[in-house]
């Protein structure tokens, strides 16, 4: 299933495209996927990183300057309550939103988010 969703995101980017997942935490398996098999630049944030690659930032109050120019924000299994400051902070920035919630979350932003089913993989993409 992740290699799925890292699939779709690099069918959606060009090689020179900039990636960032939002609340990478300890999982790091789509990143990892996407770092394999693309030559993006992939960046990873966690307001509590967990490893010396991953930039500490509060989704809620957003360094700004970490997304710029970004053509895809993903975030995998974020709590319910970052789903619409992260939905933000995509809409500011300008790049599309990938959200793969718990398998019994729903999608909790303002915004109807696109379901969306690739493969193994099943995650919601705005717009």
């Amino acid at each position: 299933m992740w290699k799925d969703l890292a699939s779709y995101i690099i069918n959606q980017c060009t090689p020179s495209d900039k990636v960032v997942e939002v609340g990478a935490g300890k999982f790091l398996e789509v990143a990892a996927n996407l770092k394999k098999h693309s030559k993006m630049n992939i960046i990873l944030t966690d307001i509590k990183p967990s490893h010396e690659d991953i930039i500490q930032d509060d989704i809620t109050q957003a360094n700004l300057r970490i997304y710029d120019g970004a053509s895809i924000i993903y975030s995998v299994r974020p709590p319910m309550e970052l789903h619409q400051a992260i939905m933000d902070l995509a809409q500011n920035i300008g790049a599309i939103l990938i959200i793969k919630p718990l398998s019994g979350d729903t999608i909790n932003t303002r915004q109807k988010m696109r379901l969306v089913n690739y493969k193994k993989a099943v995650f919601y993409v705005y717009p």
